[in-house]
């Protein structure tokens, strides 16, 4: 089945409405779409991954409109991040009409890909292999093209067995490693509770395994159930 553009998709509804249009106004719809889409990648970039001093490198690729769409006339075309979807991988874009006489609204398929120096595999490795600092090297990956975040910190690969094989120059990702148990249930656990400008220290006995990075609850002296995430040894973070 024949695709539909973006920009014949912009250029079909300004034909339609009877105007003359440059190819510029045409393109244009297809450049907001970038931009929200690398804004958004970019506002993302902190939360998959620590990329130092290296400048992440993001590129957007549109997809097609199905070409049985047919779309009325229209003045002012406006690109958007659905609710619920991420500007990360292949995702989905809405755009839609805000100025004509009829407004419509449609999903162009689209992929971001977000390149950065990461920790990939030197050498292929088997799941249950340990991870030694010979087995690391830096390389350009696509951070976007998993979910799963990154290893930010070659120390938290290093001595970690890992839970699935990884290939060569794959990035180490959080999900190819078992997890580190920091404490069991039933243990006492310092409870750091994090809020705006303040931190609060106590105590309080776990109720399941510490998992690094996994939430777990913990019951302090008072009796409260409180869930926070196993950061460290006999450690659990709280965010308030």
């Amino acid at each position: 089945m024949p695709r539909l553009r973006l920009r014949d998709l912009a250029a079909s509804a300004l034909a339609l409405g009877g105007w003359t249009y440059a190819a510029a106004a045409a393109d244009a719809p297809l450049a907001q779409v970038e931009k929200v889409l690398h804004q958004e990648a970019q506002a993302r970039l902190p939360r998959q991954a620590d990329v130092g001093a290296s400048t992440p490198r993001i590129e957007v690729s549109v997809g097609e409109l199905d070409s049985r769409v047919r779309l009325a006339p229209c003045a002012r075309i406006e690109p958007y991040v659905p609710a619920g979807f991420k500007p990360w991988g292949r995702t989905r874009v809405g755009v839609r009409c805000t100025e004509g006489p009829t407004r419509w609204n449609v999903f162009l398929p689209v992929t971001v890909r977000v390149y950065a120096q990461a920790w990939v595999a030197r050498t292929a490795l088997p799941a249950g292999a340990v991870v030694s600092e010979a087995d690391l090297v830096r390389a350009e990956v696509d951070l976007a093209a998993s979910p799963d975040p990154v290893i930010e910190d070659a120390g938290r690969a290093v001595g970690r067995t890992l839970a699935r094989a990884v290939a060569p120059g794959e990035p180490f990702r959080t999900t190819h490693m078992r997890p580190i148990q920091w404490f069991s249930a039933g243990e006492t656990v310092k409870v750091v509770a994090v809020g705006k400008g303040f931190t609060v220290v106590g105590e309080a006995r776990a109720l399941g395994p510490g998992l690094d990075g996994q939430k777990v609850r913990v019951r302090t002296d008072s009796g409260r159930v409180v869930v926070g995430v196993a950061s460290a040894a006999q450690t659990v973070e709280v965010r308030l």
